[in-house]
């Protein structure tokens, strides 16, 4: 770590600490474009909520990799935007204090996966990932899809936001493309049938997105322009979804216009209508 981040991590934790060094945000915005199509009034509060993350959350570098200021305020704006307007019983930073690491590898992740087969064989394997969100525990990053967040935006792609979706969706126990929602989301008369409409909405998304990749790759058809790994199963759906709701929202809501009340609601429509 450089010496900004170092220092606001030294001091008392009821000290708020000096601000994000103009430069170095300036740099943050830059870099990443997406962070600065929101209006000066929501800049000022993502920069605040950005210094807060950096006050509660603790990172690492894997297999050798220095964490730098700049790498540090990167991750943590965009883990930032999905929480920055989300209105309820829970706010901002809340929805992730069910954890304090974030675990940043140079390039892609090795996870280890086991599975037993029908027979009662075990077969274990490394996954390639680009990230990956623990219930209850860390978010592990490859800063090689980090730092391309900028340049992929068009394809609507970003592992940061992914990885925090995670996080909210398994804010009631589980990844289950649903995360907690407020009291009467959407004129909803119980938090069942809150539940109940929204999971609906992203399964009929989610069933088109599948047959159009399933046109694409066996018939030919138009190739799909968010990502096919949104096919995995619908808690992935939800995670990439938001991740190009928030990264490249003119696409987003021409493709998915069905989402974008039902994202705007709850995310809080930080994002432009066009």
């Amino acid at each position: 770590m450089l010496r900004w981040l170092r220092s606001l991590r030294e001091k008392p934790a009821d000290d708020p600490g000096r601000p994000i060094p103009e430069a170095l945000w300036q740099a943050t915005l830059h870099a990443y474009p997406f962070l600065s199509r929101h209006g000066a009034g929501s800049l000022g509060a993502l920069r605040k909520l950005t210094g807060q993350f950096l006050r509660q959350k603790e990172f690492h570098g894997a297999g050798g990799l220095l964490i730098t200021d700049p790498m540090a305020v990167a991750i943590a704006a965009q883990a930032c935007l999905p929480v920055l307007a989300i209105a309820g019983a829970r706010r901002g930073l809340a929805w992730y204090d069910d954890f304090v690491g974030i675990v940043v590898h140079p390039g892609a992740v090795l996870a280890a996966r086991e599975s037993m087969d029908d027979a009662g064989v075990v077969h274990a394997w490394h996954e390639e990932l680009s990230g990956e969100a623990m219930q209850d525990g860390p978010v592990t990053l490859s800063w090689e899809d980090v730092a391309q967040a900028g340049r992929t935006a068009g394809e609507g792609y970003n592992v940061v936001i992914h990885e925090f979706v995670h996080k909210i969706d398994m804010r009631d126990g589980a990844a289950d493309a649903c995360p907690p929602l407020p009291r009467g989301f959407m004129g909803a008369a119980s938090p069942a049938q809150a539940r109940k409409n929204w999971l609906a909405n992203l399964q009929a998304h989610y069933l088109d997105h599948c047959d159009k990749i399933s046109m694409a790759e066996r018939f030919g058809g138009p190739p799909v322009w968010m990502d096919t790994y949104a096919a995995v199963s619908i808690d992935e759906f939800f995670a990439v979804a938001s991740e190009a709701y928030f990264v490249s929202p003119v696409q987003f809501s021409r493709d998915f216009a069905g989402l974008v009340p039902m994202f705007d609601a709850f995310f809080g429509a930080v994002t432009p209508a066009g």
